[in-house]
């Protein structure tokens, strides 16, 4: 795995690399303290034995340009991602997002003119309707603090190990704190006085507008979405599949690596053999 830096259109986009062959894009999750590395670490080796991985930092993330557009922050970061994909030589890919990633990716394959050169896709927890309760509360109304990023980390993983390894706490709130993270993602939030609050990522858009394969991921533990919520989705795409990971919060690629490795694997792997035929 190598840790890369190239100009999109004038921002610094860091991204890692590794593997060879189809490419493999991942986009990782937009809680604080979020980015490539501490996303995908324990996936990354695992699709690069069969394909050419790349996980940039979105923008606002990880080593990337610290920027945010107030009128269409999340067009903006599909935009930057698709001349990401043409920087760095990809014409068509497949897609892996998780959280705001696959939020993403499900926003532009359902948009009028998608952007995103996406072969196939597999959007792990993101895409429902994000429950308003404490988890949620905890991502959104971040201050900066050890014991808030504890609680960010409560709310996306089930096993209670990954809030009490002071670590692991520690690591995401480092990234979370670097020179323009927080502004960046707390920019999003700014509303003038008097303002209704945004509204929470909707799982309402026009999916039968996708074409390309799909397979939704479900943790089944997850704190932020309903039960169920990946098997409705899946069933308003024309052959989509959806998969529900047992034990396992709203990052599955994390908390149950092996399983996820394998499903995404295996999705991918029917998806170039049947290209092939």
């Amino acid at each position: 795995m190598e840790h890369k830096t190239v100009l999109v259109d004038g921002l610094v986009t860091s991204y890692l690399e590794a593997g060879r062959g189809e490419p493999v894009v991942l986009l990782h999750g937009g809680e604080f303290g979020g980015g490539a590395e501490i996303a995908w670490e324990r996936n990354i080796a695992a699709l690069a034995e069969r394909f050419r991985v790349l996980a940039p930092d979105m923008l606002g993330f990880g080593g990337t340009a610290k920027v945010i557009d107030f009128n269409d922050g999340r067009g903006m970061r599909i935009r930057h991602i698709a001349r990401f994909c043409e920087t760095v030589g990809v014409q068509s890919a497949h897609f892996v997002g998780n959280s705001m990633g696959a939020v993403n990716l499900f926003a532009d394959t359902t948009s009028d003119a998608p952007m995103l050169p996406v072969r196939s896709l597999v959007a792990i927890c993101g895409g429902g309707e994000i429950q308003r309760n404490e988890h949620s509360a905890a991502l959104y109304d971040y201050d900066a603090t050890f014991e808030a990023m504890r609680r960010i980390v409560t709310a996306l993983f089930c096993d209670p190990a990954y809030p009490a390894d002071e670590d692991y706490v520690r690591r995401r709130y480092e990234a979370s704190i670097a020179p323009g993270a927080w502004e960046a993602l707390a920019a999003a939030r700014f509303r003038r006085p008097g303002l209704d609050p945004p509204p929470l990522p909707s799982s309402a858009r026009p999916y039968h507008r996708i074409t390309v394969p799909v397979l939704v991921i479900e943790g089944g533990r997850d704190k932020l979405l309903p039960r169920g919520w990946a098997a409705e989705i899946a069933g308003q795409i024309p052959g989509a599949k959806s998969a529900v990971v047992p034990d396992a919060g709203h990052c599955p690629q994390i908390e149950r690596p092996d399983v996820v490795n394998e499903m995404i694997l295996d999705f991918l792997t029917e998806q170039s053999e049947r290209a092939a035929r």
